[in-house]
């Protein structure tokens, strides 16, 4: 029997975030500067699987309910928002000033499950419009393409996203006879460009989304990883009219194997006496039934042992990526100089994982498995994460996987390769 797939099957976006994830297994040797993984050597499993009996004791003094009666509870289907949601609400207040009743959040697993429940509750893809931040994270505009909501892109310059250019698209798509229903954005420490953005853009942002009834879908992996001065408010502590929807993740903050997030949705549903998160219940309750209760535990156990706070978890591991940010900014100095000054440009960012260099040609797939195999160096073409081909002569380089010595010689490959594809 023959199978006929459905046409975005096609779509070769739909294949980069299975690329991103294999790629060191086809090239086990060389140095990865194109995973965005957070380092392991700050991951504690056991002690968070240690922290589950901190939840549970935390639980029995609460409901006044015995252990084994907690525990057991944990390996039965639960509520399909979550368990701790006053947790994550502590944990928001305190780390991000941002201050929601805990039926306005759900937890998920992780942002793609978030994304999907958004997507699919949200909006009909036969009169709606999801704008997105050009370039941006692929498995936001991959389950849009998966679900068959049309996507918008907007520009996005030195300093993020043009606010000019988002007027002019919101206006573009009501004269095609759609609803521009949302706009994706992840305002710190972008991936992949490494940018953030001002906060006076923050707030006419904000403004221009109030004034067009435009939801904004904030996803903030990597807002605690500030490594030069204060950190900007996000978008939904400013959000001042409910038009922020705002989406966390303790993947890089704890670590990834949890495969856990939760969104925030606090807006009122017209003409019931409910939130946003509780009637997206609906949606969650048939996606994946409801989240891992033994996981939400864990990390209820690791919020409790912080006082609800992750800065002490996170600022343990600031200094190791605000170094390796820096020595790979050094070394992008000390390598593009001399012959290869003027022709490479890169920009250093203030926090997040990630930092862009522009190069003097196209660096295209081809081009990738040529430094991959020849030079033994993996790094992301930007048209991975790109709508069109504005971005074809730019790179992502990752700094959050690598060591010094790593940095120090993938950078002199990448140099190498420059100057072989320049000069021959």
């Amino acid at each position: 029997m023959h199978i006929k797939l459905k046409k975005f099957y096609s779509d070769p976006l739909l294949d980069v975030m299975d690329f991103l994830s294999e790629v060191t297994l086809d090239f086990p040797n060389a140095i990865s500067f194109a995973t965005g993984s957070p380092m392991e050597t700050f991951f504690d499993v056991e002690s968070s699987i240690v922290a589950l009996d901190r939840f549970v004791e935390h639980r029995a003094r609460i409901t006044n309910k015995p252990r084994a009666v907690i525990f057991n509870s944990l390996g039965q289907y639960n509520r399909t928002n979550g368990i701790i949601n006053d947790l994550v609400m502590r944990h928001l207040a305190i780390d991000e000033d941002i201050h929601v009743p805990p039926e306005a959040i759900m937890v998920t697993s992780g942002y793609q499950e978030a994304m999907a429940i958004l997507m699919i509750g949200l909006f009909d893809p036969l009169t709606d419009v999801v704008l997105v931040s050009n370039p941006t994270y692929i498995g936001t505009t991959g389950l849009a393409k998966i679900l068959g909501v049309p996507i918008v892109p907007i520009h996005m310059d030195e300093a993020g996203l043009n606010i000019d250019i988002l007027l002019a698209a919101l206006e573009e798509i009501r004269l095609d006879g759609k609803r521009p229903r949302a706009l994706y954005e992840i305002p710190d420490f972008n991936n992949p460009l490494g940018t953030s953005m001002p906060l006076s853009t923050r707030h006419e942002l904000l403004q221009v989304a109030y004034e067009n009834d435009l939801i904004i879908i904030e996803d903030n992996p990597y807002g605690m990883f500030a490594y030069d001065g204060k950190r900007l408010p996000t978008l939904k502590s400013l959000d001042k009219d409910g038009v922020v929807i705002y989406i966390g993740t303790f993947s890089k903050t704890i670590f990834p194997g949890l495969r856990m997030g939760f969104l925030v949705a606090d807006q009122q549903i017209e003409s019931e006496n409910r939130l946003l998160a509780e009637e997206l219940s609906k949606v969650k309750g048939f996606t994946t039934v409801n989240t891992s209760p033994l996981l939400q535990a864990m990390v209820g156990g690791i919020l409790l042992e912080s006082n609800g706070s992750l800065l002490p978890i996170v600022e343990s591991k600031l200094q190791f990526y605000r170094t390796n940010r820096d020595r790979m900014v050094a070394r992008l100095a000390e390598e593009f100089g001399g012959d290869l000054g003027g022709h490479i440009r890169w920009n250093r960012p203030s926090g997040g994982f990630f930092l862009t260099v522009t190069l003097p040609f196209t660096f295209d797939e081809q081009c990738f498995r040529i430094c991959a195999s020849e030079y033994g160096l993996l790094c992301c073409p930007m048209s991975f994460f790109s709508l069109d081909h504005a971005r074809d002569h730019q790179i992502r380089l990752s700094f959050s996987y690598v060591t010094l010595e790593q940095i120090d010689e993938g950078i002199r490959r990448l140099a190498q390769f420059v100057r072989d594809r320049l000069f021959g």
